[in-house]
């Protein structure tokens, strides 16, 4: 690669990609709990108690709890992904943008999750959200494979974790279906994920 290739590929400092990462997600976990905040108003308002309250919202609590731990581990991937990364392209600056557009947009579907009448489109909406933010993550391991001179991680560290992220997005894909259409299941079905290790197991076996 030439160095006028590496000099363009070098406009943005990675430090301040990842604070405004770090901003991004820190924004999008407070989001969360906003929803919830306005019932214990309404709550408060009405007379409920504490049972009761917990009783009525617990589709809001299930949801937040989901939430928040998803985009934590999000945020973690993201983090062992860039923590090594030296130089950052204009290119896998968009694909950063696109993955926090996605986390931004969580707590969208998650406030319709815990507070409306479930039906295959919510599912498709939040489910789906997932997956666009697992697919991102996805596209910056597999830019950062084809441009190894932006980090030190080697590739084959790069190519096992997006094995985990094509496990993910499998699992995903599976799960969207059964909340969408299963009603008896619901999100539950993203318990699924308890088998991303193994499963990313089999594909790197499968690999090799």
């Amino acid at each position: 690669m030439s160095s006028e290739r590496v000099s363009e590929m070098t406009t943005f400092a990675p430090e301040r990609l990842k604070a405004f990462v770090d901003a991004v997600v820190a924004i999008a976990m407070t989001l969360l709990i906003l929803p919830l905040l306005e019932s214990v108003s309404n709550a408060g308002d009405d007379g409920t108690t504490t049972a009761q309250f917990l009783f009525e919202h617990r589709g809001q609590l299930v949801s937040f709890f989901i939430s928040f731990i998803l985009i934590a581990l999000f945020w973690m991937e993201h983090h062992r992904t860039y923590e090594r990364v030296q130089r950052i392209s204009s290119s896998l600056l968009w694909v950063n943008v696109a993955w926090m557009l996605t986390i931004v947009w969580l707590p969208v579907p998650t406030a319709m999750v815990g507070q409306m009448q479930a039906d295959p489109l919510q599912a498709f909406l939040y489910i789906g959200t997932l997956i666009l933010t697992q697919v991102t993550t996805l596209s910056g391991k597999l830019y950062l494979m084809r441009h190894p001179t932006l980090t030190d991680i080697t590739a084959d560290r790069l190519w096992v974790g997006a094995i985990g992220d094509i496990a993910a997005i499998i699992l995903f894909c599976v799960a969207l279906p059964i909340a969408a259409w299963v009603h008896v299941v619901g999100y539950f079905a993203l318990l699924l994920l308890a088998f991303s290790t193994p499963l990313e197991k089999l594909l790197l076996r499968r690999r090799r």
